[in-house]
């Protein structure tokens, strides 16, 4: 037996039935089948990644668990991953428990928030995390298994029990998994990791609470003033936790038609964050009075309220196939997010 390993060992029938039944009955499933994570199978999955099995990258609330690298690894088995996914694991772990991002509240809130993840640089391609057509959606084991892996290690290392310490009312889709690459190909600005202020050889994992997307449908635009308009309506609804805390970084995943209009008339990133600012604000007139009072209640009766609390507080990404559709995200609005290097 390797000593390496630290975790408890169980022992169960040799049927896929007999382990997934001991798995949900535990609490240990997202309520999907799992891999089982068989001593061989969590050795090779450490294979991906160089480090002690026994270093703890973070404590998660709301059990306060450690995410020790063999944790990790078990869950990331249960998921489904091939070994080379598990430093993007990691890092989106250790990026989310940074103060800034409020893992704390998002685990336990009754939000239906989920940490999106955003990867950028080479190893998006290297990986195969789709960031064009359908990035969001099924068929592609990288997306599908990383995102899942962290859900299972929130699950079961963070105690994150739906009904119990998660307290999500309704929850949504995105809390089973909920990652993507930036298109990076189609995009007419500089990807997000550059942005932020690595360069363009880095490998990077961006974490950010936040609800599924909202489709934004706009065949008609042949101007960025046009589109924006669009988009800004999309992004003006008075139960959004953007408006609501003014603390959060709502995400804008434009489709590179979209974005391709927007950028030939000559906007950058930062004009489309200025020009969402200024106008995706809602009058405070159709706020009714108790939410201008237990959440406004400093603003001039002449104003309105914005999705945005200031301009850079709007993530731009480019991501998506053919067609002339984008996302609006909303953010938890409780928290920011985290762009970390993979190493």
């Amino acid at each position: 037996m390797n000593q390496r390993l630290n975790s408890q060992r169980i022992t169960v029938s040799d049927t896929a039935e007999a382990i997934n039944d001991l798995f949900i009955q535990k609490g240990w499933s997202d309520g999907l089948p799992i891999i089982p994570p068989t001593e061989e199978a969590v050795e090779r999955m450490l294979a991906g990644i160089n480090r002690d099995p026994a270093d703890v990258v973070a404590t998660i609330p709301p059990l306060w668990g450690e995410a020790t690298i063999e944790k990790i690894a078990i869950n990331a088995v249960m998921a489904g991953c091939l070994p080379e996914y598990l430093p993007v694991i990691v890092t989106a772990i250790s990026a989310m428990c940074e103060d800034p991002f409020n893992i704390r509240g998002m685990q336990a809130t009754t939000h239906p928030c989920a940490p999106l993840l955003i990867v950028n640089g080479p190893i998006a391609k290297k990986l195969n995390i789709n960031g064009k057509a359908g990035a969001f959606g099924p068929g592609w084991r990288s997306n599908a298994t990383i995102g899942r892996a962290i859900r299972l290690v929130l699950l079961n290392v963070g105690g994150a029990v739906p009904g119990v310490t998660d307290m999500s009312t309704q929850a949504q889709p995105c809390k089973y998994t909920f990652c993507i690459a930036e298109n990076e190909d189609d995009n007419p600005w500089e990807p997000l990791h550059i942005e932020r202020g690595f360069d363009a050889a880095t490998s990077t994992v961006t974490v950010i609470a936040a609800e599924n997307p909202h489709n934004i449908n706009d065949h008609s635009a042949q101007t960025a003033d046009e589109l924006l308009t669009t988009v800004a309506s999309v992004m003006t609804t008075i139960g959004n936790n953007d408006v609501l805390y003014q603390k959060g970084e709502p995400v804008l995943a434009l489709g590179p038609e979209h974005a391709a209009t927007i950028a030939e008339s000559g906007f950058s990133k930062k004009g489309i964050k200025a020009y969402i600012h200024e106008k995706a604000r809602i009058p405070r007139a159709g706020f009714h009075d108790r939410a201008l009072h237990d959440r406004f209640p400093d603003w001039d009766t002449s104003v309105s309220i914005p999705v945005t609390s200031e301009e850079n507080s709007l993530i731009v990404i480019v991501v998506g196939g053919q067609g002339k559709q984008s996302l609006f995200i909303p953010s938890f609005g409780i928290g920011r997010s985290i762009t970390k290097a993979i190493t």
